[in-house]
Formats: C-alpha cells, structure tokens, sequence
C-alpha cells in the first residue's frame, strides 16, 4: 500500500471520528430545537400562520408581481430556492466557513423558506435552538406546501424598512407603485433592502446622498 492510500485512509478516519463526536455533541441542541419547533406549531397550527398571512389586506397573489422583482428575490435570497428541501446544504457550509473565519455568528444560510419559517414563529435572536426549529417549520412547509405558495407568502410578509411589511406596501410606500408595475431599477432597490431593511431601504439611502 502506498503512502498516499495510507494517509488518504487515516485522514478519512480522522474526519469520520470528529463528524460523529459532533453529531454527538449537537444531539441536545438538536432535541431542544425540535421541540421549541412542536411547542411552536402546537401553540399555533402551521395552516393557522398560513391563513393569517393570506388573509391580510394587502396579500398580492405571485402573478401580479412584477416577474422580474420575483426572479431577481431568487437569486439575491435563495439561488438553489427551486430544487432544495427547505435548507440549502451548500450555503449552510459556506455560512460555517465564513463564521469561523470571522469568530462569530455573521452568516446563516438560511433559505426563502427558512426565512418565512422564521418569520411566521421566531424572533430574530441568532441562537442555534431557534434555528434548528426553524428548520423543523421550513420541511413542514415544504411538505405542505408547493415552492410557489412558499414564495408568494415570503414576498407578502418580508420586512422592507420603513414599517413596510410585504411587497404591496413597499412598492406603494416607496414608489407609488403596484407590485407588477415595478421598474427593473425599483425592483432592484427593493432587492437590495432586504439584505438590511433599515439601512438600505430607498429612503435611508437617499438620505445619504442628499
């Protein structure tokens, strides 16, 4: 056997003990996540949330808006949106790398469907129990529910800044406009506040440059 097949052999080993010690050790954190995501959905049924959110006054259905907005969301929010389960193993492990890079929690990787999960039944406290219920919600919605319904809900509840909740009401408040009518520079500007509703929203940035 050669030197390279040896250490290829050891090193494989190496990584098959630490995966195990750490699926031994995220096992309680893994417990605690499931049953805050059973409490969660005990509390209020996930038909319950999805019924709240529908059945708000300012609810657009997917196809009056602007398609253009719709496709650039994917891109910015969740590139692997049509064909994952809820979570997205690639950006989980990169948000790892990156998070490890800079020492704290910077990136989570969390999905559309994740972020509507958390939307729906968590605060926004970055604590790895909230997390894993929120993935426990996101398979429940993916079971349920089809990627479109997934979406147009995600879009009708997202925060844009400015007290702005859904596309409705951040189309109107920012530039008169309904969601289908959206400009390609409008729909990017909202693309963009989402990543910091606060900060990047229209009006703050156009504070910045007055």
């Amino acid at each position: 056997m050669g030197k390279g097949c040896f250490f290829m052999r050891k090193l494989f080993k190496v990584c098959l003990v630490l995966a195990l010690a750490c699926s031994i050790a995220a096992a309680p954190t893994v417990y605690r996540g499931y049953q805050l995501y059973k409490t969660a959905v005990e509390k209020v049924p996930l038909e319950e949330k999805v019924s709240e959110i529908r059945e708000r006054d300012d609810y657009v259905p997917l196809s009056e808006m602007s398609d253009y907005f719709v496709e650039e969301i994917i891109k910015s929010e969740d590139k692997r949106f049509s064909w994952h389960f809820g979570i997205d193993p690639l950006a989980i492990a990169r948000a790892v790398k990156n998070d490890i890079i800079a020492g704290s929690f910077v990136e989570g990787g969390s999905t559309i469907t994740q972020q509507l999960a958390k939307n729906m039944y968590f605060d926004f406290e970055k604590v790895m129990e909230r997390k894993v219920a929120e993935v426990f919600v996101a398979f429940h919605l993916e079971w349920d529910y089809s990627k479109d319904e997934i979406l147009e809900m995600y879009l009708n509840c997202i925060y844009f800044g400015e007290n702005c909740y859904g596309i409705k009401e951040a189309a109107g408040y920012y530039f008169g406009k309904t969601p289908d009518t959206l400009t390609s520079a409008q729909a990017d500007s909202l693309v963009y506040t989402i990543k910091c509703p606060n900060l990047y929203n229209p009006v703050a940035l156009a504070g910045e440059t007055s």
